[in-house]
């Protein structure tokens, strides 16, 4: 989301964008001629406004970062890098860099958003299935058996509530499980989000852990773009924490600036906040040691990102499971609280 409000591109538009910009740079085009040619292409498509619009402020301002800023449809981060990459002179190396931070930003997106969509489509299915079962099934039963003109026993009366009763108890579990989420997903999306996301840190662990991963693989990827564009590094910490996915991340990230200005290094300092793990603390000090802080800040990133994906991965092989498991039971239970009755009712006749 914009800083105006105003719906702005995603991730996999804001890659291609950038991928855009540094191949137009590098083959050598005006600034200018290459955002028309841009906006040229994009007609008919969703991006062709943005593009146009930026196009028409290059061709104004003669800045890209002052174009992209005017516009105020694209996040701030990318207005900032834009305007470090005029500055330095290093426009198509942070355009690439961007190009890659995107696609990785867009394939956690995703990832992300299966995680939850599979989950809540079973739970939705569960719900369905369950009051059907209630609703249905179980009326066509007594009416099959008062047409045999048999009375239900007190014990099969009693199985085939229990039997409704557990459908109705499960069907109201699930359905405030989906509801419940449902009102994250939404929370998340307001100005709710960062309570929203501290409770579900304390609520479950394994997101917790998957919540510090991703800052971390932000911080490293952040950090190698701009060192790999020969930004300064207390300047480059400035710029981290508007990319983070909650405060505590940022936190971390000023008590690292805090500590340099004091007089501490960057690697102690480093090694003293929890973004790192101890191994990837060490591995930073090296690189810092051998003046390759881009190229350990870029292999830290990735390594974080893959975990980042394998714990979402992990969640979903959990909950997939053990709803299909529930739906399973709850299913066969409610089967069996009329069955058994009725088995034992046409065994007596018999």
């Amino acid at each position: 989301m914009a800083k105006n409000g105003k719906r702005g591109p995603g991730p996999a538009e804001l890659s291609a964008f950038c991928s855009q910009v540094a191949l137009m740079l590098g083959s050598g085009m005006a600034l200018y001629d290459g955002m028309e040619a841009l906006a040229n292409a994009a007609k008919g498509s969703p991006e062709y406004p943005l593009y146009e619009s930026v196009s028409a402020g290059v061709t104004e301002t003669g800045s890209l970062h002052e174009a992209l800023k005017r516009d105020g449809s694209w996040p701030a981060y990318l207005v900032e890098m834009a305007a470090i990459g005029e500055r330095t002179g290093r426009l198509e190396e942070v355009m690439n860099g961007l190009a890659e931070y995107y696609e990785r930003e867009g394939r956690i997106r995703r990832a992300i958003v299966s995680a939850i969509t599979y989950p809540v489509v079973l739970g939705v299915m569960m719900l369905l299935i369950v009051l059907v079962m209630i609703l249905m099934v179980l009326p066509v039963f007594r009416r099959v058996l008062g047409s045999m003109g048999v009375a239900m026993t007190a014990s099969g009366e009693m199985m085939m509530q229990i039997g409704v009763n557990t459908g109705w108890i499960v069907l109201a579990l699930v359905g405030l499980v989906v509801l419940a989420v449902l009102v994250c997903v939404i929370l998340m999306r307001t100005n709710a989000r960062e309570k929203t996301l501290n409770f579900l840190k304390n609520l479950f662990p394994p997101l917790r852990r998957i919540t510090n991963r991703l800052a971390s693989s932000r911080v490293a990827s952040v950090l190698s773009m701009m060192l790999s564009g020969g930004f300064p590094l207390e300047e480059a910490l400035e710029m981290v924490p508007s990319v983070l996915p909650d405060q505590a991340a940022a936190n971390e990230v000023g008590a690292i600036r805090d500590k340099m200005n004091s007089g501490t290094s960057f690697a102690d300092a480093v090694s003293e906040s929890k973004l790192f793990d101890p191994l990837h603390a060490r591995m930073i000090r090296m690189g810092v040691e051998a003046g390759r802080e881009d190229q350990v800040m870029a292999k830290i990133a990735a390594t974080y990102e893959e975990d980042v994906e394998d714990g979402i991965a992990g969640l979903v092989s959990i909950i997939e499971p053990t709803l299909v498991a529930l739906l399973s039971i709850v299913i066969g239970a409610v089967l069996l609280s009329v069955m058994l009755p009725m088995a034992g009712i046409i065994s007596s006749i018999v």
